[in-house]
């Protein structure tokens, strides 16, 4: 059962990364990947590969010892899970990166290529999404700064 979950895990976050890669303008890419519900399918199967062993898994993480963690999630089941808790989580952040770009304007052509960096190396996808960030100020900011220079 851990090898089905484990290969469901991914194909359950496919269409929603795909939608805001490959199709970031689209109206139905806005209402679906707008909804944070995105990421519940992944989410369901990190709790189907955790409940089981709730008690190894809270031995790990509630007091953190390497030697522990390396034990829990050296299992195929503690990989597996902690592969659907960052599928998961990095599918939350890819949506965030994704409806923060459309707020400031940062092209899709800019934030495209970074939300696969997300989906393989979510941190340095982070990362450099903060970095663009930086240099697309909010469209807010962008229209008050516009019309303070005509007033």
């Amino acid at each position: 059962m851990t090898q089905v979950l484990f290969q469901l895990t991914f194909p359950l976050a496919v269409p929603f990364w795909a939608l805001m890669i490959f199709a970031p303008g689209w109206s139905w890419t806005r209402r679906i990947v707008s909804s944070p519900l995105i990421v519940v399918p992944p989410l369901l199967v990190y709790l189907a590969l955790v409940i089981p062993d709730f008690g190894g898994l809270w031995a790990a993480v509630s007091r953190p010892d390497l030697r522990v963690l390396g034990d829990f999630f050296g299992s195929p089941e503690g990989a597996a899970a902690l592969w659907a808790h960052l599928i998961g989580f990095d599918l939350f952040v890819g949506r965030w990166m994704y409806l923060d770009s459309r707020e400031r304007g940062v092209p899709p052509l800019v934030t495209s290529p970074i939300l696969v960096v997300t989906i393989l190396l979510s941190p340095i996808g982070t990362l450099l999404y903060l970095a663009a960030r930086l240099l697309a100020p909010a469209r807010a900011d962008r229209a008050r700064v516009v019309s303070l220079q005509r007033g």
